[in-house]
């Protein structure tokens, strides 16, 4: 039976991707802030799994036995068109510092164990800059920055370990509630297209699929343009 570590688990992308490895036959660790969340979540599960309101621990690691897929799913963002500083404060704290964190203990572990697959939840956002959320967009563009770079060092050190970026467009969650949204996919689409990129061992996805053509069409805009949007 594989096992998988979901940090930020007790809601949206994190709980749906909980739900759908669970029904595949995963043991699941859950971490999140929220113990309530937790509790209600691991009710529904078809699986075995364990629980910790810690970020990713060798504790938690220990108690599941053996761990072959981590997802880093946690992450906060603000409209902040007036750019006040805690919401950026918060922001870079859990999307950076935290990722980081996180990332860094998944990659040890995996490197000891000798393969494995580490997964983290960036964004579309983060291939430019936006004006009303300059930290939301520049920590998510460190994340697949971050990641892209441990997926060389496990080349470099000719390891099979998989680290797959999954950017997605707007997904009908708490944090999802800009006034532009279009595209928007439930939680279980976008689950289902995870689990079958972490079936793949995609290094890239976007989800859903057609946001690869608002992510290259970011990518060439004029910034006149852009930065009217």
């Amino acid at each position: 039976m594989q096992t998988v570590i979901i940090v930020g688990a007790s809601s949206g992308i994190g709980r749906a991707l909980a739900v759908a490895l669970a029904k595949d036959g995963y043991r699941v660790g859950l971490i999140a802030r929220r113990t309530e969340l937790l509790d209600q979540l691991r009710t529904e599960l078809a699986a075995p799994w364990a629980v910790k309101t810690v970020d990713v621990s060798q504790e938690l690691i220990d108690e599941l036995g053996d761990v072959d897929l981590f997802i880093i799913n946690a992450g906060i963002g603000f409209d902040n068109p007036t750019l006040e500083w805690e919401p950026e404060r918060a922001t870079i704290g859990v999307n950076v510092l935290g990722f980081a964190a996180m990332a860094n203990v998944a990659a040890k572990y995996l490197e000891s164990r000798g393969s494995g697959q580490i997964v983290g939840i960036s964004s579309v956002a983060g291939l430019r800059g936006i004006g009303v959320a300059p930290a939301y967009s520049a920590s998510k563009a460190f994340m697949s920055t971050y990641l892209q770079a441990m997926r060389y060092r496990f080349a470099k050190l000719k390891l099979p370990i998989v680290v797959t970026d999954v950017l997605p467009g707007f997904v009908d969650t708490a944090m999802g509630k800009s006034p532009k949204r279009f595209w928007v996919a439930s939680t279980e689409v976008a689950a289902r297209q995870i689990v079958t990129a972490i079936r793949r061992r995609r290094s890239h996805v976007y989800v859903t699929r057609r946001w690869r053509l608002i992510g290259w069409l970011m990518k060439i805009v004029p910034d006149a343009i852009y930065a009217r949007l």
